[in-house]
Order: structure tokens, then sequence, then C-alpha cells
């Protein structure tokens, strides 16, 4: 019992039937290329991610691996050469779901040179998905965001209800908002994952009509089999069908 506990933010939810995910089509925030960040491991551990996905009903999955100064260092040219191996073992294996690559950047003190040097890695109509550190605001966030408009990106901000200095600071969240910032949110923050601050906060921002695109963030088959089981979560229900829910358009 302990373990649903810590899943469903530690007391007793009401479950209903499945939600039917498919309806989304694309899922927007992955790490599915083997061996390059803290996602997939193995090629192995990717096919058998990508045939969860499929059998779900999703019919396409855009994977963002981490781009970060201090950790992973990936490039263009790195995330690119893996999608070629995974598109090659995923056709061997005789899966029929889409792969595409985009990139997650953390805002560190290189994502500005990124972003005037012109090669990043977007979905979508000049999607691009960028993450903050957990700790605090970084100071530059504005700018950044005004740059990457100017530069023709549309921000879009990795899991939003997973940070402790904006909870319940919708001032902040509305202020992104109008500057034309899109929100993606962590099927998996629905579950109370990552603590029951992040649930309730991803409840909030469902209720208020704030989240653009659902994504899994899945690195392994833990994320996955959480992913299954928030499928009976009425939040999640409530979130794939919402309008304003841009992933099926990709």
């Amino acid at each position: 019992m302990g373990f649903f506990k810590n899943i469903f933010g530690g007391k007793k939810e009401k479950l209903i039937a499945p939600a039917d995910i498919s309806i989304l089509k694309v899922d927007v925030h992955s790490h599915l290329i083997p061996g390059i960040d803290d996602g997939s491991k193995t090629m192995e551990e990717t096919l058998t991610l990508l045939q969860e996905f499929q059998d779900l009903g999703y019919q396409k999955v855009i994977t963002t691996p981490h781009i970060m100064s201090d950790y992973y260092k990936n490039t263009p040219e790195i995330i690119r050469n893996g999608l070629k191996e995974v598109v090659k073992a995923k056709e061997e294996a005789g899966l029929t779901i889409t792969i595409e690559v985009a990139a997650e950047y953390n805002l560190d003190a290189d994502f500005e040179n990124l972003i005037d040097q012109g090669d990043l890695l977007t979905f979508g109509e000049k999607y691009l998905l960028f993450e903050l550190p957990f700790f605090q605001e970084p100071p530059m966030l504005n700018d950044i965001i005004w740059k990457l408009q100017t530069k023709g990106y549309i921000p879009v901000l990795a899991h939003v209800e997973r940070y402790a200095f904006w909870f319940d600071d919708w001032e902040k969240i509305q202020e992104l908002k109008d500057r034309g910032v899109l929100f993606q949110l962590n099927i998996n923050s629905l579950t109370g994952h990552y603590g029951p601050e992040v649930k309730k906060m991803a409840e909030k921002l469902v209720d208020n009509n704030y989240i653009n695109l659902i994504g899994s963030d899945c690195h392994n088959m833990n994320h996955m089999t959480l992913t299954k089981k928030a499928l009976k979560l009425p939040y999640l229900h409530k979130i794939i069908h919402s309008e304003g829910i841009l992933n099926k358009k990709l």
C-alpha cells in the first residue's frame, strides 16, 4: 500500500476507467536516444519503450534529449545521429510509430550562445522546449524569452508545474502566458510522482486552462508504468480532452 500512496499523493484517490490517450497522437517530451543523457541506456530499452508508446495508441514520439552545459553536452549532430540509429532499429523491429527529435534545453550560461548560433532543435512550428534550474528562477529568464521570440522561436516551458519557486505564484504564471510562453505538463506529475505539491500545482494549472502541451517525460520503464497508472486519474481525462492542447496538431 505504501507504494500506491507514494504514487497518488498519500491519500486514496478516485480512479475511473482508463483514458484513451491515443487522442493526443503525439508525445512531445521524452528521453529515448540511448546513452546520451539520463534517459534510455540501451537500444533494447528504447525499442521496448517505443513499443509501449505504440501500444498506447501514440502515432508519433518527439523525443527531447537534454542539452546542458555542465552535464549533457549534446549537439544537434549527436542527437540527429542518434535518431538515425533509432529509426533504423525500430524499422528492423517492425515498429510503425514515428520518432522525431527536438531537445530539452537547460536555461544555463551557454544557452544564450546557442540561440545566437542558431542551430536549435525544435518541433512543430518552431516550438522550442526549455527547462529551468529547480532551485530558483534564473535572472535572465525574461531576456531569454524575448531573444527566442525575436529569432522566431516559440518558447515552450517544460514541466511548468515542477518549479517550487512558482508554487501559487499565479501572477508570474500569467505574466509568462501573456508573453507568449507555452506550458508543457508532465503526465506523471498528476500521479504524485514528483511530490504532493507538484501534483497540486499540476491540477491547478489544468483547472485554469494554462496547459498547452502534454508530455510523458519518459526516461525508462518505471516512468511508462506510472503513465499507465495515470490513465485512470480524472485530471488526465480532463487535460487530454482540453481544446487548448496542441499535441494532436503536431
